[in-house]
Protein backbone atom coordinates (compact mmCIF):
# COMPACT_ATOMS: atom_id res chain seq x y z
CA UNK A 1 0.00 0.00 0.00
CA UNK A 2 1.28 3.63 -0.76
CA UNK A 3 2.24 5.65 1.86
CA UNK A 4 -0.75 8.55 0.65
CA UNK A 5 -3.30 5.07 0.67
CA UNK A 6 -2.19 3.68 3.87
CA UNK A 7 -2.23 7.45 5.61
CA UNK A 8 -6.28 7.82 4.67
CA UNK A 9 -6.43 4.48 6.05
CA UNK A 10 -5.13 5.29 9.39
CA UNK A 11 -7.93 8.08 9.02
CA UNK A 12 -11.02 5.83 8.69
CA UNK A 13 -10.00 3.65 11.27
CA UNK A 14 -9.62 6.74 13.53
CA UNK A 15 -13.29 8.02 12.20
CA UNK A 16 -14.62 4.62 12.46
CA UNK A 17 -13.15 3.60 15.89
CA UNK A 18 -16.29 3.61 17.55
CA UNK A 19 -17.59 0.98 15.23
CA UNK A 20 -15.21 -0.86 13.08
CA UNK A 21 -17.83 -2.77 11.00
CA UNK A 22 -18.91 0.68 9.76
CA UNK A 23 -15.19 1.20 8.83
CA UNK A 24 -14.84 -1.98 7.36
CA UNK A 25 -17.90 -1.55 5.08
CA UNK A 26 -16.77 1.34 3.67
CA UNK A 27 -13.01 -0.03 3.46
CA UNK A 28 -14.36 -2.62 1.53
CA UNK A 29 -16.83 -1.56 -0.93
CA UNK A 30 -15.00 1.88 -1.72
CA UNK A 31 -11.45 -0.19 -2.31
CA UNK A 32 -9.44 1.48 0.66
CA UNK A 33 -9.22 4.44 2.84
CA UNK A 34 -8.83 6.79 0.06
CA UNK A 35 -11.68 6.20 -1.93
CA UNK A 36 -13.94 6.36 1.42
CA UNK A 37 -12.60 9.89 1.58
CA UNK A 38 -13.15 10.61 -1.91
CA UNK A 39 -16.99 9.60 -1.35
CA UNK A 40 -17.26 11.46 2.00
CA UNK A 41 -20.30 13.70 0.95
CA UNK A 42 -21.99 10.99 -0.47
CA UNK A 43 -21.62 7.79 2.01
CA UNK A 44 -25.36 7.05 2.13
CA UNK A 45 -24.70 5.25 -1.58
CA UNK A 46 -23.01 2.96 0.12
CA UNK A 47 -24.81 2.82 3.48
CA UNK A 48 -28.28 3.39 2.89
CA UNK A 49 -28.63 3.19 6.49
CA UNK A 50 -26.34 6.08 7.59
CA UNK A 51 -27.75 8.44 10.43
CA UNK A 52 -27.39 12.36 9.08
CA UNK A 53 -25.33 12.40 12.33
CA UNK A 54 -23.14 9.39 11.27
CA UNK A 55 -22.91 11.16 7.24
CA UNK A 56 -21.78 13.74 9.41
CA UNK A 57 -19.18 12.40 11.37
CA UNK A 58 -17.44 10.82 8.67
CA UNK A 59 -16.81 13.87 6.30
CA UNK A 60 -14.70 15.72 8.67
CA UNK A 61 -11.68 13.61 7.78
CA UNK A 62 -8.64 17.15 8.70
CA UNK A 63 -8.17 16.30 12.27
CA UNK A 64 -7.68 12.09 11.41
CA UNK A 65 -5.85 13.04 8.27
CA UNK A 66 -3.38 15.32 10.42
CA UNK A 67 -3.25 12.96 13.40
CA UNK A 68 -2.51 9.56 11.06
CA UNK A 69 0.63 11.96 9.50
CA UNK A 70 2.21 12.35 12.59
CA UNK A 71 1.49 8.20 13.99
CA UNK A 72 3.21 7.47 10.55
CA UNK A 73 6.02 9.58 11.15
CA UNK A 74 6.32 7.82 14.76
CA UNK A 75 5.91 3.94 13.06
CA UNK A 76 8.52 4.72 10.94
CA UNK A 77 11.23 6.19 13.76
CA UNK A 78 10.30 3.21 15.85
CA UNK A 79 10.35 0.79 13.25
CA UNK A 80 6.60 -0.23 13.44
CA UNK A 81 5.15 -1.58 10.46
CA UNK A 82 1.62 -0.57 10.16
CA UNK A 83 -1.11 -3.23 9.21
CA UNK A 84 -3.99 -2.56 6.87
CA UNK A 85 -6.76 -5.30 6.54
CA UNK A 86 -6.79 -7.31 3.49
CA UNK A 87 -3.31 -5.83 3.12
CA UNK A 88 -0.20 -8.06 3.27
CA UNK A 89 1.15 -8.65 6.84
CA UNK A 90 -2.16 -8.22 8.30
CA UNK A 91 -3.35 -11.26 10.60
CA UNK A 92 -5.06 -13.40 7.70
CA UNK A 93 -6.75 -15.59 11.31
CA UNK A 94 -8.60 -11.93 12.15
CA UNK A 95 -9.68 -11.50 8.42
CA UNK A 96 -13.05 -13.62 8.98
CA UNK A 97 -14.18 -11.57 12.12
CA UNK A 98 -16.52 -9.36 11.69
CA UNK A 99 -15.33 -6.52 13.78
CA UNK A 100 -11.70 -6.92 13.44
CA UNK A 101 -9.58 -3.65 13.26
CA UNK A 102 -9.06 -1.92 10.45
CA UNK A 103 -5.86 -1.07 11.00
CA UNK A 104 -3.61 -2.56 13.52
CA UNK A 105 0.46 -1.05 14.35
CA UNK A 106 3.15 -4.33 14.94
CA UNK A 107 6.68 -3.92 16.74
CA UNK A 108 8.40 -7.32 16.31
CA UNK A 109 9.59 -10.19 14.05
CA UNK A 110 7.34 -12.94 14.80
CA UNK A 111 5.11 -14.65 11.73
CA UNK A 112 1.52 -13.46 12.57
CA UNK A 113 0.10 -15.91 10.04
CA UNK A 114 2.57 -19.01 11.50
CA UNK A 115 1.03 -22.41 11.48
CA UNK A 116 0.14 -22.85 14.94
CA UNK A 117 -1.11 -19.59 16.91
CA UNK A 118 -2.48 -20.53 20.76
CA UNK A 119 -3.92 -17.51 22.78
CA UNK A 120 -3.27 -18.63 26.87
CA UNK A 121 -5.91 -15.97 29.21
CA UNK A 122 -7.38 -16.31 32.41
CA UNK A 123 -7.17 -13.97 35.74
CA UNK A 124 -4.59 -11.37 36.59
CA UNK A 125 -4.13 -12.83 40.21
CA UNK A 126 -2.60 -16.43 39.02
CA UNK A 127 -1.99 -19.05 41.84
CA UNK A 128 0.98 -21.29 41.70
CA UNK A 129 -1.50 -23.92 40.64
CA UNK A 130 -2.15 -21.84 37.64
CA UNK A 131 1.22 -20.43 36.94
CA UNK A 132 2.76 -24.52 37.18
CA UNK A 133 0.12 -25.42 34.68
CA UNK A 134 1.02 -22.85 32.38
CA UNK A 135 5.06 -23.79 33.12
CA UNK A 136 4.35 -27.50 32.20
CA UNK A 137 1.54 -26.64 29.30
CA UNK A 138 4.15 -24.21 27.15
CA UNK A 139 7.50 -26.48 28.13
CA UNK A 140 5.34 -29.43 26.56
CA UNK A 141 3.78 -27.50 23.85
CA UNK A 142 6.97 -26.66 22.28
CA UNK A 143 7.92 -29.86 22.33
CA UNK A 144 4.69 -31.16 20.82
CA UNK A 145 4.50 -27.77 18.28
CA UNK A 146 8.38 -26.64 17.44
CA UNK A 147 7.47 -23.35 16.37
CA UNK A 148 3.79 -22.42 18.49
CA UNK A 149 2.93 -18.47 18.60
CA UNK A 150 1.73 -18.24 22.33
CA UNK A 151 -0.49 -15.25 22.20
CA UNK A 152 -1.75 -13.06 25.35
CA UNK A 153 -2.58 -9.72 26.95
CA UNK A 154 0.44 -8.73 28.92
CA UNK A 155 -1.23 -8.15 31.96
CA UNK A 156 -0.33 -9.37 35.55
CA UNK A 157 -0.99 -13.16 36.45
CA UNK A 158 -1.77 -15.72 33.75
CA UNK A 159 -0.79 -13.04 30.48
CA UNK A 160 2.68 -12.52 31.63
CA UNK A 161 3.46 -16.04 32.92
CA UNK A 162 2.33 -17.62 29.67
CA UNK A 163 5.15 -14.80 28.08
CA UNK A 164 7.89 -15.37 30.14
CA UNK A 165 7.47 -18.75 29.71
CA UNK A 166 7.20 -19.12 26.12
CA UNK A 167 10.12 -16.74 25.63
CA UNK A 168 12.22 -19.47 28.07
CA UNK A 169 11.01 -22.13 26.14
CA UNK A 170 12.61 -20.41 23.09
CA UNK A 171 8.76 -19.68 21.29
CA UNK A 172 7.70 -16.76 20.10
CA UNK A 173 5.50 -14.56 21.98
CA UNK A 174 2.75 -11.45 20.84
CA UNK A 175 0.88 -9.29 23.59
CA UNK A 176 -1.78 -7.54 22.35
CA UNK A 177 -1.73 -3.99 24.08
CA UNK A 178 -4.88 -2.18 25.13
CA UNK A 179 -3.09 1.12 24.20
CA UNK A 180 -0.30 2.41 22.00
CA UNK A 181 3.08 0.88 21.10
CA UNK A 182 4.48 4.49 22.89
CA UNK A 183 4.21 3.09 26.43
CA UNK A 184 3.94 -0.39 28.46
CA UNK A 185 1.33 -1.13 30.45
CA UNK A 186 1.55 -2.22 33.49
CA UNK A 187 4.98 -0.67 33.33
CA UNK A 188 6.41 -3.74 35.86
CA UNK A 189 6.47 -5.78 32.53
CA UNK A 190 8.69 -3.38 29.76
CA UNK A 191 11.22 -5.83 30.25
CA UNK A 192 9.57 -8.47 28.90
CA UNK A 193 7.75 -6.45 26.33
CA UNK A 194 11.34 -5.67 25.10
CA UNK A 195 12.35 -9.14 25.06
CA UNK A 196 9.20 -10.01 22.84
CA UNK A 197 10.35 -7.27 20.70
CA UNK A 198 12.87 -9.52 19.30
CA UNK A 199 11.39 -13.03 20.13
CA UNK A 200 7.53 -12.38 19.25
CA UNK A 201 6.22 -8.99 19.14
CA UNK A 202 3.40 -6.62 20.10
CA UNK A 203 0.55 -5.69 18.81
CA UNK A 204 -1.88 -2.93 19.38
CA UNK A 205 -4.86 -1.14 17.22
CA UNK A 206 -4.65 1.90 19.06
CA UNK A 207 -2.28 4.28 18.05
CA UNK A 208 0.01 6.32 20.09
CA UNK A 209 -0.85 8.17 23.05
CA UNK A 210 -4.10 6.19 23.26
CA UNK A 211 -5.56 6.43 26.94
CA UNK A 212 -4.84 3.37 28.59
CA UNK A 213 -9.31 3.01 29.21
CA UNK A 214 -10.58 -0.17 30.54
CA UNK A 215 -13.27 -0.62 27.70
CA UNK A 216 -9.40 -0.45 25.48
CA UNK A 217 -8.59 -3.58 27.73
CA UNK A 218 -12.08 -5.08 27.04
CA UNK A 219 -11.98 -4.53 23.23
CA UNK A 220 -8.38 -6.06 22.79
CA UNK A 221 -9.89 -9.78 23.73
CA UNK A 222 -11.07 -9.83 20.54
CA UNK A 223 -7.64 -9.59 18.88
CA UNK A 224 -6.59 -12.12 21.26
CA UNK A 225 -8.76 -14.49 20.52
CA UNK A 226 -9.42 -14.08 16.56
CA UNK A 227 -6.13 -14.23 15.90
CA UNK A 228 -5.59 -17.77 17.41
CA UNK A 229 -6.62 -21.22 16.09
CA UNK A 230 -7.61 -21.76 19.93
CA UNK A 231 -7.61 -19.87 22.98
CA UNK A 232 -6.95 -21.55 26.15
CA UNK A 233 -8.35 -20.41 29.40
CA UNK A 234 -5.96 -21.54 32.48
CA UNK A 235 -7.98 -19.63 35.62
CA UNK A 236 -10.25 -17.14 36.08
CA UNK A 237 -12.80 -16.35 38.69
CA UNK A 238 -16.77 -16.29 37.96
CA UNK A 239 -16.12 -13.00 35.94
CA UNK A 240 -13.37 -11.79 34.20
CA UNK A 241 -11.50 -10.75 31.28
CA UNK A 242 -10.17 -14.27 30.25
CA UNK A 243 -14.41 -15.51 30.34
CA UNK A 244 -15.20 -13.06 27.55
CA UNK A 245 -12.46 -13.70 25.73
CA UNK A 246 -13.47 -17.12 25.37
CA UNK A 247 -16.90 -16.12 24.54
CA UNK A 248 -15.32 -14.35 21.45
CA UNK A 249 -13.72 -16.90 20.77
CA UNK A 250 -16.63 -19.10 20.42
CA UNK A 251 -18.57 -16.32 18.86
CA UNK A 252 -16.01 -16.29 15.97
CA UNK A 253 -16.06 -20.28 15.91
CA UNK A 254 -12.69 -21.09 16.84
CA UNK A 255 -11.67 -23.44 20.12
CA UNK A 256 -11.79 -22.95 23.34
CA UNK A 257 -10.10 -24.79 26.35
CA UNK A 258 -10.01 -24.67 30.09
CA UNK A 259 -7.95 -26.34 32.66
CA UNK A 260 -10.50 -27.63 35.44
CA UNK A 261 -9.53 -26.60 38.90
CA UNK A 262 -10.27 -28.27 42.34
CA UNK A 263 -13.91 -27.02 43.83
CA UNK A 264 -14.87 -24.34 45.46
CA UNK A 265 -11.39 -22.45 44.67
CA UNK A 266 -11.79 -18.75 43.84
CA UNK A 267 -9.90 -18.46 40.52
CA UNK A 268 -10.65 -21.94 39.58
CA UNK A 269 -14.56 -21.16 39.12
CA UNK A 270 -14.87 -19.41 35.70
CA UNK A 271 -12.92 -22.37 34.29
CA UNK A 272 -14.70 -25.15 36.09
CA UNK A 273 -18.29 -23.51 35.33
CA UNK A 274 -17.40 -22.38 31.28
CA UNK A 275 -16.56 -26.46 30.80
CA UNK A 276 -19.84 -27.40 32.95
CA UNK A 277 -21.64 -25.40 30.73
CA UNK A 278 -19.89 -27.14 27.41
CA UNK A 279 -18.27 -23.82 26.55
CA UNK A 280 -14.88 -24.83 26.65
CA UNK A 281 -13.55 -28.55 26.56
CA UNK A 282 -11.77 -29.76 29.57
CA UNK A 283 -7.70 -30.38 29.05
CA UNK A 284 -5.16 -31.68 31.79
CA UNK A 285 -2.05 -31.06 29.54
CA UNK A 286 -0.91 -30.34 26.01
CA UNK A 287 -1.41 -33.63 24.76
CA UNK A 288 -4.57 -33.22 25.31
CA UNK A 289 -5.20 -29.42 23.81
CA UNK A 290 -2.67 -31.23 20.81
CA UNK A 291 -4.93 -34.20 20.34
CA UNK A 292 -7.86 -31.93 20.73
CA UNK A 293 -6.50 -29.41 17.91
CA UNK A 294 -5.33 -32.78 15.43
CA UNK A 295 -1.96 -31.75 15.64
CA UNK A 296 -0.60 -35.02 16.41
CA UNK A 297 0.62 -34.62 13.33
CA UNK A 298 3.42 -32.11 14.23
CA UNK A 299 4.84 -33.87 16.44
CA UNK A 300 4.56 -37.32 14.55
CA UNK A 301 6.37 -35.43 11.40
CA UNK A 302 9.03 -34.24 13.75
CA UNK A 303 10.27 -37.32 15.49
CA UNK A 304 9.97 -38.89 11.86
CA UNK A 305 12.37 -37.06 10.72
CA UNK A 306 14.81 -37.09 13.77
CA UNK A 307 14.49 -40.66 12.39
CA UNK A 308 15.55 -40.31 9.09
CA UNK A 309 12.16 -41.86 8.17
CA UNK A 310 11.13 -40.92 4.58
CA UNK A 311 7.51 -40.99 4.01
CA UNK A 312 5.48 -41.60 0.04
CA UNK A 313 3.13 -39.00 0.04
CA UNK A 314 -0.87 -39.82 -0.96
CA UNK A 315 -0.07 -42.53 -4.00
CA UNK A 316 -4.16 -42.13 -4.74
CA UNK A 317 -4.12 -38.32 -5.48
CA UNK A 318 -5.53 -36.84 -8.61
CA UNK A 319 -2.82 -35.07 -10.52
CA UNK A 320 -5.11 -31.92 -9.25
CA UNK A 321 -5.30 -32.96 -6.14
CA UNK A 322 -1.41 -33.29 -6.35
CA UNK A 323 -1.28 -29.65 -7.33
CA UNK A 324 -3.07 -28.27 -4.58
CA UNK A 325 -1.24 -30.50 -1.66
CA UNK A 326 2.07 -29.09 -3.16
CA UNK A 327 0.85 -25.18 -2.92
CA UNK A 328 -0.22 -25.93 0.15
CA UNK A 329 3.20 -27.64 1.22
CA UNK A 330 5.30 -24.96 -0.27
CA UNK A 331 3.20 -22.08 1.63
CA UNK A 332 1.98 -23.49 4.35
CA UNK A 333 -1.77 -22.63 5.48
CA UNK A 334 -3.39 -20.99 3.23
CA UNK A 335 -7.23 -20.01 2.95
CA UNK A 336 -9.60 -20.97 0.05
CA UNK A 337 -9.75 -17.81 -1.98
CA UNK A 338 -5.62 -17.75 -1.63
CA UNK A 339 -5.34 -21.38 -2.41
CA UNK A 340 -7.58 -20.79 -5.38
CA UNK A 341 -4.91 -18.05 -6.73
CA UNK A 342 -2.06 -19.56 -5.84
CA UNK A 343 -3.48 -22.89 -7.48
CA UNK A 344 -4.59 -21.37 -10.40
CA UNK A 345 -7.79 -23.24 -9.98
CA UNK A 346 -12.04 -21.88 -10.10
CA UNK A 347 -13.24 -21.70 -6.43
CA UNK A 348 -16.34 -24.25 -7.00
CA UNK A 349 -13.97 -26.72 -8.82
CA UNK A 350 -11.36 -26.09 -5.30
CA UNK A 351 -14.22 -26.55 -3.18
CA UNK A 352 -14.46 -30.34 -4.38
CA UNK A 353 -11.03 -31.38 -4.53
CA UNK A 354 -10.14 -29.83 -0.61
CA UNK A 355 -13.61 -31.90 0.13
CA UNK A 356 -11.79 -35.04 -1.52
CA UNK A 357 -8.77 -34.63 0.17
CA UNK A 358 -10.78 -33.86 3.68
CA UNK A 359 -12.21 -37.11 3.22
CA UNK A 360 -8.91 -38.76 2.41
CA UNK A 361 -7.33 -37.47 5.33
CA UNK A 362 -4.52 -35.14 3.46
CA UNK A 363 -6.31 -31.84 4.65
CA UNK A 364 -7.93 -30.44 7.37
CA UNK A 365 -10.19 -27.23 7.81
CA UNK A 366 -8.72 -24.85 10.35
CA UNK A 367 -10.49 -21.71 12.33
CA UNK A 368 -10.34 -18.39 9.64
CA UNK A 369 -11.62 -20.33 6.32
CA UNK A 370 -7.90 -22.08 6.36
CA UNK A 371 -6.22 -24.96 4.98
CA UNK A 372 -3.51 -27.20 6.61
CA UNK A 373 -1.69 -29.94 5.28
CA UNK A 374 -1.72 -33.08 7.40
CA UNK A 375 1.28 -34.49 5.92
Amino acid sequence: MIQQDLLYTMALARLTSFNSQVGITLYRALGGGRGVWEHRHDLRDVLPDCSERLATMLAQWDAPLARAEQELVFAEQHHISVLCLDEPGYPQRLTSCADTPLVLYYMGSADLDTQRVVSIVGTRRATPYGQDLIRHFVSDLRRCCPGVLVVSGLAYGVDICAHRQALQEGLPTVGVLAHGLDDIYPPRHRDTAAQMVRQGGLLTEYMSHAKVDRLNFVRRNRIVAGMADATVLVESAAHGGGLITCRIALDYGRHVMAFPGPVGAPYSEGCNNLIRDGGAQLITSSDDFVAAMGWQSDAQRQQARRQGIERQLFPDLSEEERHVVEVLGSHGDLQQNQLAVMAGIDIGRLTGLLFQLEMKGVVRAMAGGCYHLLA
